[in-house]
């Protein structure tokens, strides 16, 4: 377990019968060495660093409250569909569940975070998804624990929910940045009407709000893209003070504290790859 402390209508879901499946394993460096590197690159944007090899906190308590106490244990990376699934124009058959991925990636029951897309085809909005799923196995139910963040229509603003107030199911839609593993403790508004072509268009669409602190993010992210066409790194993020959203960058570089805790992916698998790509809309 990495331990980074920086300073400055209901409806089951499936993935696709035809669905691909690609897999990749990663080069997994010992914890020592990763902390080394970390260290010295952070120290490049921030005035205080400390990365260090800690043991998995207690994820089940404040303010994480996950379904399970660490994220250790045949740990995996999961990219399901992607941005061009959603721009230009939304492709609104691309939807997914949980338990499926987890079956999909061999680790059944796996627990499950990440970034992704809210399944409109239950909320029947267009929402930011916060993924906390403890899926089924032949052991355990599964259990949702996911937010999700939507535009409030009454004033502009946002909302933030928990799914399981509003759905029973395990589904989401369009794209996911997914981490999973065993989770064990361990030392180790509407889519778019118009087609959204370009950054700029993507930010016209955009709605962005200043958030306070604390947040409790969920990041994935990869060092490089082994010829995957991969979203490199997606965050999303959730409070207990009812704010969250996609995270793009902080707003106070001078004072802002990240703590992070991070283990890295020994395979990657790669679900339901879209032929036709692009490179905007990625951040």
């Amino acid at each position: 377990m990495i331990r980074e402390l920086a300073a400055d209508t209901e409806a089951t879901a499936e993935i696709p019968k035809m669905a691909s499946v690609e897999k990749f394993p990663f080069h997994v460096p010992h914890l020592e060495e990763l902390a080394g590197v970390l260290q010295n690159e952070l120290k490049n944007n921030f005035a205080d660093v400390q990365v260090s090899v800690v043991d998995c906190p207690d994820l089940s308590k404040e303010p994480y409250t996950f379904p399970v106490k660490g994220i250790c244990g045949k740990p995996r990376i999961a990219e399901v569909g992607g941005v061009p699934y959603l721009m230009p124009l939304v492709n609104q058959e691309k939807v997914y569940d949980m338990n499926t991925v987890a079956k999909q990636i061999d680790l059944p029951g796996a627990f499950i975070i990440g970034a992704g897309e809210s399944p409109f085809q239950t909320l029947g909005i267009n929402a930011e998804f916060k993924p906390i799923v403890q899926t089924q196995s032949d052991h355990k139910p599964a259990m949702n624990g996911s937010y999700f963040a939507q535009i409030n229509p009454a004033d502009g603003g946002y909302l933030l929910e928990k799914y399981s107030g509003k759905c029973n199911d395990f589904g989401f839609a369009l794209l996911a940045n997914l981490f999973a593993s065993e989770g064990q403790p361990g030392k180790p508004p509407e889519f778019s009407s118009c087609p959204l072509n370009s950054d700029e268009d993507v930010n016209n669409w955009l709605h962005f709000f200043e958030i306070k602190a604390p947040l409790v993010c969920q990041p994935v992210f990869v060092s490089r893209d082994p010829g995957f066409d991969l979203q490199l790194e997606h965050t999303h993020c959730f409070s207990h003070h009812g704010e969250g959203g996609h995270y793009h960058y902080d707003t106070t570089p001078d004072t802002v504290e990240y703590l992070g805790y991070f283990l890295p992916a020994e395979v990657l698998y790669q679900i339901d790859k879209p032929k036709d790509t692009h490179t905007f809309g990625r951040d």
